[in-house]
């Protein structure tokens, strides 16, 4: 379970791009909170706080200052380089709330399998799961111990925390291990000496010509 974390907040009473760029010169980030049949509310929140909270993973958060709100934290904008947050959004739930999310997958372990040749390949990256929000996982992890040579771990086959449900196929592959793909001789020969056909070249020629 992800601890939840403080997020100390202000109410916001300005808007507009000019005085949200004069607030994130000062260390601040735009937000909002939404949800549970309420008003919208505009806040404001410390860069550095809700930086350090995110790059943990954690997403159930509890907001302090001039309002007092569990919230999940719904949506983070960016900025082109991605090392600055421009702006947040939060939706208010309760702990026992169900939400819908989507939770990195991380392997754990080593697969007895690659002793025999095999390649261990991870399919799928991150799994959608419904659960309570204050038991929102930050990872799951998949155990490869036991992945021999020529098996697969399905979705059905991941522990997931207590009350939480995967909202994908349980046939859904997670991970094989089986031997490499290998080019046969007739695909290479097909190949030699082809040009490969390069997307959005003829443009790139055309713009050259008109310049």
């Amino acid at each position: 379970m992800a601890k939840v974390q403080t997020l100390s907040v202000k109410l916001r009473d300005s808007y507009g791009k000019r005085r949200n760029r004069r607030l994130r010169n000062s260390g601040a980030v735009p937000a909002v909170i939404y949800g549970h049949k309420q008003a919208v509310q505009s806040l404001t929140l410390s860069a550095d706080e809700l930086a350090a909270v995110v790059r943990h993973g954690n997403r159930f958060v509890e907001l302090t200052g001039d309002i007092a709100e569990k919230a999940f934290i719904k949506e983070v904008q960016w900025n082109t380089w991605g090392n600055q947050i421009l702006h947040v959004d939060f939706a208010r739930v309760s702990e026992h709330e169900k939400i819908h999310v989507t939770v990195p997958l991380e392997l754990r372990g080593e697969a007895p399998g690659t002793k025999e040749g095999g390649v261990v390949k991870h399919v799928l990256h991150q799994i959608e799961l419904e659960c309570e929000a204050a038991s929102l996982p930050e990872h799951i992890y998949v155990n490869i111990n036991h992945l021999a040579f020529n098996q697969t771990i399905h979705v059905s086959d991941i522990e997931l925390p207590e009350g939480a449900k995967a909202l994908l196929d349980p046939a859904t592959v997670v991970v094989t291990c089986a031997l490499p793909i290998e080019v046969s001789d007739e695909e290479t020969k097909t190949t030699d000496g082809a040009e490969p056909e390069v997307i959005g070249r003829k443009k790139t020629e055309e713009e050259t010509t008109e310049e």
